[in-house]
């Protein structure tokens, strides 16, 4: 008779518990990161009669471009710290708490405070953001490799569901309440995440555990393990490349936290009555209330196969997807009582971490069973699906006149972007996590973790940039001219991409 061993590791959905403690972990500090973000441009040029700072949209995406390029820059300090001295685990535990405490400065709603919180936020996740991430592709071997993308998959789940619950509670409770409470609600569910991790420790074993003189001679003994220095080389040179054309993708992908964030509030009717009004709070309500009962089934599923091991992290998240409830419960019993509902400017943000959280099962069967092309191709379509999102955009926006600082394009515009910006995303970021933990060497895994972190600040910061210019543009030429720039620039990567692949296959040797 075969018999589990006791302290067998368990899994669920296929893939090893501790995954999904991790999971968890990234899923709250996403609900931070982008609950602030979705924040940050209608803060800042709100006027001070509604409690912002009244800047000019040039201003407040300027800096969005200065925080979103630091935040990504200094994951390549941060993988570098960790594979030398403390481990990826203390890494990500340390990440965290700053990045609470930068949450927590932002609540105080001062101009010092302000800015301290948002430097304490870019130090707290160059530590968290590549380290999670490696400790990630270090939960598989040549066991369960073949569990790799979708594990990825899943993990990239976790990033959008809080991202989700970020923008859609830290959005509503900022616009419609207070700004200070918004900011402030983002480190509440920080300091949960990281005591959660932090309590959960013990179902990682020895994986990312601080380097010590014998785990470091281990790694150096696994050059030989590396394959020829030429090998080495060129999986290194995919990385680099793989890491370059992401910066085509977010450059135009984080265009959602600044100039379409600017255009669902300034030119998008937003407003609903009657039928339409009482349609919009059935569907919010389900797209609300849906993927927290997926979080809660998935915390059962972690409860139950991590038995007594972790009690006390498990209890931790319990707490916070019970906040997590009481919170969207008031927020959808509010807008119920309202007769006219006007759909908040942050709600169109929570339409890609929705979209993400449905499809990302789907795409994660089609990648085990139907269909799984090489990496450059799929990297390819990621970009051409993206310009596909913004050509919705300029067509929406073709009416616009030149100029002019309001209008009242339909949501359905938004809607299909964000829709065609999340199947170019999956089809994208998760697989090129994916690929950096199979081609990256052992002992250099967090510092290629954090390359492709520099080159998505590197996007970010040309996003801010080029956001920048949404009214000199539309003044110039047109709203539609705006986004067609963002059109055309990722389907022209995603092309020279996919006619990269022979090529990129051979730098690969063997890894598809």
């Amino acid at each position: 008779m075969n018999t589990a061993k006791a302290g067998a590791p368990q899994t669920i959905l296929g893939h090893p518990d501790s995954l999904f403690v991790l999971f968890f972990t990234e899923m709250w500090e996403r609900f931070s990161y982008y609950g602030m973000r979705a924040l940050l441009v209608l803060f800042l040029v709100s006027t001070a009669a509604k409690g912002g700072w009244g800047w000019s949209r040039e201003e407040a995406t300027t800096l969005y471009g200065w925080y979103t390029m630091l935040v990504y820059f200094t994951p390549i300090l941060g993988g570098y710290l960790a594979d030398r001295f403390l481990g990826t685990r203390r890494a990500v535990l340390i990440g965290g708490f700053v990045i609470a405490a930068g949450h927590v400065c932002m609540y105080l709603d001062s101009v010092p405070t302000f800015y301290t919180g948002l430097a304490l936020i870019v130090c707290g996740t160059g530590l968290l953001k590549p380290n999670i991430s490696a400790i990630v592709g270090q939960l598989y071997n040549k066991d369960n490799e073949q569990g790799r993308d979708g594990g990825y998959t899943l993990f990239y789940m976790g990033v959008n569901a809080g991202a989700f619950f970020g923008i859609s509670l830290c959005g509503y409770i900022g616009e419609k309440v207070s700004w200070n409470l918004g900011f402030g609600l983002a480190g509440v569910f920080m300091i949960l995440g990281a005591l959660q991790f932090w309590l959960g420790q013990k179902v990682f074993g020895d994986i990312g555990a601080v380097p010590s003189d014998e785990s470091r001679a281990a790694v150096a003994a696994t050059r030989d393990e590396e394959g020829p220095a030429h090998v080495v080389r060129d999986r290194l040179i995919a990385i680099g490349v793989f890491s370059f054309f992401t910066i085509f993708f977010w450059f135009a992908f984080e265009q959602a936290g600044g100039s379409m964030t600017i255009f669902a509030a300034d030119y998008t009717d937003r407003t609903l009555v009657g039928t339409g009004g009482f349609a919009f709070k059935v569907i919010n309500s389900l797209m609300t209330l849906i993927p927290a009962a997926i979080l809660s089934w998935l915390w059962v599923k972690l409860a139950r196969a991590t038995g007594g091991r972790i009690a006390s992290s498990n209890a931790v998240l319990a707490l916070a997807l019970l906040l997590i409830w009481g919170l969207s419960l008031w927020m959808l019993g509010r807008e119920f009582a309202l007769d006219q509902s006007e759909v908040p400017a942050t709600w169109f943000g929570v339409l890609n971490s929705f979209f993400l959280v449905i499809l990302a099962p789907y795409f994660t069967k089609m990648w085990d069973q139907w269909w799984n092309p090489s990496g450059p191709i799929k990297f390819g379509m990621g970009l051409i699906l993206l310009g596909c999102g913004f050509a919705a955009l300029s067509y929406g926006s073709a009416g616009i006149a030149p100029g002019a600082k309001t209008a009242q394009v339909s949501m359905v515009f938004l809607t299909v972007a964000y829709l065609f910006h999340t199947m170019g995303e999956l089809t994208l970021s998760p697989v090129g996590l994916s690929y950096i933990s199979r081609l990256a060497p052992a002992r250099l895994l967090g510092l290629m973790f954090g390359i492709w972190f520099l080159n998505t600040s590197i996007a970010n910061k040309l996003a801010g940039a080029t956001g920048s210019y949404i009214d000199r543009i539309s003044e110039a030429y047109s709203m539609s001219t705006f986004f067609l720039i963002f059109t055309l620039i990722p389907i022209g990567a995603g092309i020279v991409m996919m006619l990269l692949n022979p090529w990129m296959l051979k730098k690969m040797h063997g890894i598809r």
